[in-house]
C-alpha cells in the first residue's frame, strides 16, 4: 500500500464539469464513491480530486484507466501526514488485512496490539483527512464495515472511493463517472495521446476521423488511449474505418476466432472497451501476447530483472522479453515509472490473466512468481548484516505487494515454503511498522503448518520479535521458548542465537537486564554462529550493560560493535549501538557527545524506515539537547518524537530506564524557557509531517 497520490502521466484532460461539482462534497466528513466499469477514468478523476485538497502543484493524472493501479516509490517517512491519505486497495487479496493496509496508507505502524481498525479509528481520531480507497470492488463487504466504523468514530473523516459498485454504507453519496463526451474532451484526450505517441493529427480531415474514433469508442478513457497507441503503425482513417466495422461485429476472447452476433444486452461502452483491447491484443505480436498474459501475476511496479525472471522461459528469452516489453510500451498495453519499472492497468491485467488461464499456464507463472519473491527474501536475509541491508529493505518495500500475493499462493501449493517466506520477510515488516499483517500471517501459519524444525524456529522468533514490540511481553517470552525447543532440535547455531536474542529482549523491556545480559552472554560462548546473530546478542549485551549502571563496560562494548557494523556497511545494529552510546554518555554528563550519538541513530532508522527507532532517537536527542541548555530546540526536538511515538500507536516505550530521562529533559528544558515557550516549541514539533521534521532535525546538524 502507498498513501502517495499517483503521479501526473500527461496533462490532466476533461472532467472539469465534474471536478467542479465533486470538489465541494469532499468538504464535508462522509462516503463520496465514485462508480463506473473499468477503463472509465474512476481512479483518474479521484487522483485530480485528492492532489486538490493534498496541495500539490498541478493535477496529477492517474492515467486514464479506471483502476491505475499505480505503486509509488515512497521515501522512508510516516506516509499519510497530510490531508490526503491513498490506499490502492486492489493490491490486497485478503479481506482480513484491510484495516492494516489502510493504517500503512494513513501513516500508522501500530505497534499494539489492538484490532487494526480500532488502532485506525484511534489514530485518525477527529483530525482532518481525505482518505482514498482505490478500487474496492473485489473487497467490498469488508471497505463497507470498515468504512462505516470509522465515519462513526472520526468527525473529521471524509472517504473517496473508486469501485464498480457502490460500498452500500448508509449516507453514501454515488457519483457514476460516464466517458467523455465524444465531440469535445473525449477528442482533446485522444489529440493529446495522439501527440504523444509521435502521431500528432493536425490536418483537418484527421481530426474529423479523429471525432469519429471517439465517437465509436463512446469516450472511454482507456479505450481512447489504446486507439491512440495505434496511431504510428497505421492512419486515423483507416483505424476509424477499422473500428467501425468491429463494432459492427464482436469477437471472441481474443479477436481470432471469426465474428459473431453482438450482444444486444452488451452497453456501448463496454463492447467498445472490450473491442479496443482485444484489438490491442490482435495487434501484438505472439511473444507480446505471451508476456502480457504472464505479466498479469504481478500486483506492483515491476523492474525489467524481475520480468525476466517470473515471465521468461519458451519462446520469451531474454533478447525476445525486452523486445516484447518495448512493443507493450509502444501500445500502451504497459506504462513505464520514472524510475524505469513496469505498470499494467487493472483491466488490461483482467485481459491478460484470462488469456494466462486459457494458455493453461497460471498455476506455473503463479509458482515461478512465488518462488522467485521467497529468493528474494532470502537473498535479503542473506545481506542482512552488510551493505545489502539498506537495498533489502527498499526492495521489499517495494516489492511489498508481490511478496503478499507469493505468500497468498504459497499457502494453498506449499505451506511450508509460505512459512519460510513469512518467517524470513517477518523481521523486515516488524522493523518497517507492518506489525499486524507480519502477525497475522505468521500466527496462522505456525499454528496450522508443518516444516522442518529450523523454519520453525525462524517462525516462532520473528512471531516473538512482533508480539515484543507490539507490548505482549507474556506472549513473546512462550514464543521464545518455542523457538529454542525448535532451534535444538534442528541443531542450527544462528536460530539458538536467534531464540536467545528474543528472549534477552524481552527481558530488557521486563526491566531484568543483569537476566538479560547473562542470557545473551552464554549463548555467545559458543564460537558457531553468523555475525548478524552474534551481532544481535551482542547488542542485547550492551543495553544490559548500560541499564545495569556498567556505564564505561558498556561505552567500550558498543564502540566496538558499531565499528564491525560500519565496516560492514550495516545500519539496523548501528543504529542502536548509536543509541547506546547516546544513553551512556548522557548517563556519564556528557551531553554533546550524547547528541552527536543520537543524531546518527536517527539517520540510521530514518533510512530504513524505522519508525520505532527513529522515535527512541529523537527521545534521547531532546535529552542531550536540553541538558546543553538548548531548551527551544528541546522542546522542538520532544514535539517531533511525540508525533513519531504517536505513528506506532501509542506513548513513549522502550527500555524502563528511559522514562526518567524524558522526564528530566522536559523539567529542564521547561524551567529554562517558562511554560507557554516550552508549548509554543513543543507544537512546532508537533505540527506538520513528522518525516518532515526529522528531515529538518538532521540538517540542523551538531
Amino acid at each position: 500500500m502507498s498513501s502517495s497520490i499517483p503521479p501526473a502521466e500527461s496533462a490532466f484532460v476533461g472532467r472539469s464539469t465534474e471536478l467542479a461539482l465533486l470538489r465541494p462534497r469532499l468538504a464535508e466528513p462522509g462516503l463520496l464513491t465514485l462508480t463506473g466499469p473499468g477503463g472509465v477514468g474512476k481512479t483518474r478523476l479521484a487522483a485530480h480530486l485528492a492532489a486538490t485538497l493534498s496541495g500539490e502543484p498541478g493535477p496529477p493524472e492517474a492515467e486514464a484507466e479506471a483502476e491505475a493501479e499505480v505503486e509509488v516509490e515512497a521515501e522512508a517517512e510516516a506516509p499519510g501526514s497530510g490531508p490526503v491519505a491513498w490506499a490502492h486497495v486492489w493490491q490486497l487479496r485478503d479481506s482480513r488485512l484491510l484495516a492494516a493496509a489502510v493504517a500503512d496508507a494513513t501513516g500508522l505502524s501500530d505497534h499494539t496490539p489492538r484490532l487494526p481498525a480500532r488502532a485506525l479509528a484511534e489514530w485518525i481520531g477527529a483530525r482532518r483527512l481525505l482518505l482514498v480507497l482505490d478500487s474496492c470492488e473485489h473487497l467490498v463487504p469488508a471497505c463497507r464495515e470498515l468504512v462505516r466504523e470509522l465515519l462513526a468514530a472520526c468527525a473529521g473523516l471524509t472517504v473517496l472511493a473508486t469501485s464498480r459498485e457502490p460500498l452500500g454504507v448508509p449516507g453514501e453519496s454515488v457519483h457514476e463517472v460516464g466517458p467523455l463526451p465524444a465531440d469535445t474532451e473525449a477528442l482533446e484526450l485522444f489529440l493529446d495521446r495522439a501527440a504523444a505517441a509521435g502521431a500528432p493529427l493536425g490536418r483537418p480531415a484527421e481530426r474529423a476521423a479523429a471525432a469519429t474514433v471517439c465517437r465509436l469508442l463512446e469516450g472511454v478513457p482507456l479505450a481512447l488511449e489504446l486507439a491512440a497507441a495505434q496511431l504510428p503503425r497505421q492512419p486515423v482513417a483507416a483505424l476509424a474505418a477499422r473500428l467501425r466495422a468491429r463494432l459492427d461485429l464482436t469477437t471472441g476472447p481474443d479477436g481470432h476466432d471469426g465474428p459473431v452476433p453482438r450482444p444486444r444486452s452488451s452497453p456501448p461502452r463496454l463492447r467498445a472497451l472490450r473491442t479496443t483491447i482485444g484489438w490491442s491484443h490482435e495487434l501484438c505480436t505472439p511473444p507480446e501476447r505471451l508476456l502480457w498474459a504472464r505479466m498479469s501475476v504481478f500486483r506492483a511496479e515491476t523492474g525489467a530483472a524481475v520480468l525476466r525472471a517470473v515471465c521468461g522461459g519458451g519462446p520469451l528469452e531474454a533478447a525476445e522479453l525486452d523486445a516484447a516489453l518495448e512493443g507493450l510500451r509502444r501500445k500502451s498495453v504497459v506504462s513505464v515509472t520514472a524510475d524505469g519499472r513496469y505498470r499494467m492497468l487493472d483491466t488490461v491485467r483482467e485481459y491478460g490473466a484470462m488469456w494466462l488461464d486459457e494458455l493453461g499456464e497460471r498455476e506455473k507463472v503463479a509458482r515461478r512468481h512465488a518462488h522467485y519473491h521467497l529468493g528474494l527474501v532470502r537473498e535479503a536475509d542473506r545481506t542482512w548484516f552488510g551493505p545489502g541491508q539498506l537495498v533489502a529493505y527498499r526492495t521489499l518495500g517495494q516489492g511489498h505487494p508481490d511478496i503478499a500475493a507469493a505468500l497468498g499462493h504459497l499457502k494453498d501449493s506449499d505451506p511450508g515454503a509460505a512459512l519460510e517466506l513469512a518467517a524470513l520477510a517477518g523481521f523486515f515488516w516488524a522493523c518497517c511498522g507492518r506489525l499486524h499483517e507480519a502477525g497475522h500471517h505468521l500466527a496462522e501459519l505456525v499454528a496450522h503448518t508443518r516444516a522442518p524444525a529450523a523454519v520453525q524456529a525462524r517462525a516462532f522468533w520473528a512471531l516473538g520479535v512482533v508480539r515484543a514490540l507490539q507490548g505482549d511481553y507474556a506472549a513473546a517470552s512462550d514464543l521464545a521458548h518455542h523457538s529454542r525447543t525448535c532451534a535444538e532440535l534442528s541443531g542450527e547455531e544462528d536460530r539458538l542465537l536467534d531464540a536467545a536474542y528474543l528472549r534477552g529482549v524481552v527481558l530488557l523491556l521486563q526491566g531484568n537486564p543483569e537476566e538479560a545480559g547473562a542470557h545473551c552472554a552464554r549463548a555467545l560462548e559458543r564460537p558457531d554462529g553468523s555475525p548478524a546473530r552474534r551481532a544481535r546478542c551482542r547488542l542485547v549485551g550492551v543495553f544490559a550493560l548500560t541499564a545495569s549502571g556498567r556505564l564505561d563496560e558498556a561505552g567500550r562494548a558498543a564502540e566496538l560493535l558499531r565499528a564491525e557494523c560500519e565496516r560492514r556497511g550495516e545500519y539496523w545494529t548501528r543504529a542502536y549501538a548509536d543509541h547506546q552510546l547516546a544513553l551512556s554518555a548522557l548517563l556519564s554528563g556528557r551531553p554533546a557527545e550524547a547528541t552527536a550519538c543520537a543524531r546518527r541513530m536517527i539517520a540510521g532508522k530514518h533510512a530504513l524506515g524505522d519508525a520505532f527507532g527513529v522515535a527512541l532517537g529523537l527521545d534521547l536527542l531532546a535529552a542531550g539537547l536540553a541538558a546543553q541548555g538548548r531548551a527551544d530546540e528541546a522542546a522542538t526536538v520532544n514535539g517531533t518524537a511525540f508525533a513519531c511515538w504517536r505513528t506506532v500507536g501509542h506513548p513513549q516505550r522502550g527500555t524502563p530506564e528511559l522514562a526518567p530521562l524524558r522526564e528530566r529533559a522536559e523539567r529542564t528544558a521547561r524551567a529554562r524557557i517558562g511554560d507557554r515557550g516550552y508549548e509554543r516549541a513543543f507544537r512546532a514539533g508537533a505540527h506538520g509531517p513528522p518525516a518532515a521534521a526529522v528531515r529538518l532535525i538532521l540538517a540542523a546538524g551538531p
